[in-house]
């Protein structure tokens, strides 16, 4: 059983910037893929971005040239860098990981990201 923990997040204006941090209990070695993915009030949860093992990164075309997702092997830890944040990327962030390309298996509890002025 692995924990991932998520930080690092809170209240922007819109066009700052925040980096979301998650912290695995375990090697993230161990998994294909980790991911960042979020849930906005009223909505289904959808990806953010992920990072295979082999360093491959994906983006939700939303949010392709503004965010950064990364990866820390020493540190068991997964970033997320997010710049010019606008007012529909408020939403709960959630880190997960998995064993496969499509379906992740382990999740952290989330950390909000409200974009307000």
């Amino acid at each position: 059983q692995v924990q991932l923990v998520e930080s690092g997040g809170g209240l922007v204006q819109p066009g700052g910037s925040l980096r979301l941090s998650c912290a695995a209990s375990g090697s993230i070695e161990n998994f294909l893929t980790m991911g960042w993915y979020r849930q906005a009030p009223g909505k289904q949860r959808e990806l953010v971005a992920t990072i295979t093992s082999s360093g491959r990164t994906n983006y939700a075309d939303s949010n392709k040239g503004r965010f950064t997702i990364s990866r820390d092997n020493a540190k068991n830890t997964v970033y997320l860098r997010m710049n010019s944040l606008n007012l529909e990327d408020t939403a709960v962030y959630y880190c997960a990981a998995g064993f496969t390309l499509a379906t992740m298996t382990y999740w952290g509890q989330g950390t909000q990201v409200t974009v307000s002025s």
